[in-house]
């Protein structure tokens, strides 16, 4: 399998940050996203060839629900990753840090949450990833573009298997 070069873990990224999820009226906005999640998706490559990407994950919801930390491991035929984030949450702003364990790669990312969506930016040196995600019941759709970059665009659904 090939390891990620830099750049392209901000990818995975965007299932990290579909874990912030909608923001609830109640006092813990990270509390249903608790659990474990699996799911697949695709890679889409700069030349347009595309690759079936496996997603596990596990989130973990801490301070009075206003922070999340998640632990995701991903792979397909050829890509393998294994990434870490704390993601914060205060009056509808997202923003947080993550981390390729395999390869000490980080960044950050940052942006808004609304009624079921979120739009962020994840970036590292060199690298910025646009990020738009859905939320609904038990259900993640993640899409990330980044285009000129190795990976130009992921796109994965997960489904939580438990909380």
């Amino acid at each position: 399998m090939k390891a990620l070069r830099s750049g392209s873990f901000a990818f995975a990224l965007g299932v990290l940050a579909c874990a912030a999820g909608t923001p609830e009226a109640s006092a813990n906005p990270f509390g249903q996203f608790t659990g474990s999640w699996s799911g697949n998706g695709t890679i889409t490559v700069q030349d347009g060839t595309r690759e079936r990407i496996r997603c596990r994950g596990q989130y973990r919801s801490s301070e009075g629900g206003n922070a999340l930390k998640l632990e995701l491991r991903c792979a397909s035929d050829s890509y393998k990753f294994e990434l870490q984030s704390d993601i914060a949450y205060d009056g509808g702003n997202v923003s947080g840090s993550w981390n390729e364990t395999t390869r000490n790669v980080f960044g950050s990312l940052s942006g808004r949450a609304s009624a079921n969506a979120i739009q962020a930016t994840a970036s590292s040196v060199g690298f910025t990833a646009q990020l738009s995600l859905t939320t609904k019941g038990n259900q993640q759709r993640v899409s990330i573009r980044s285009p000129g970059s190795e990976i130009s665009e992921v796109a994965i659904s997960l489904a939580r298997s438990g909380r």
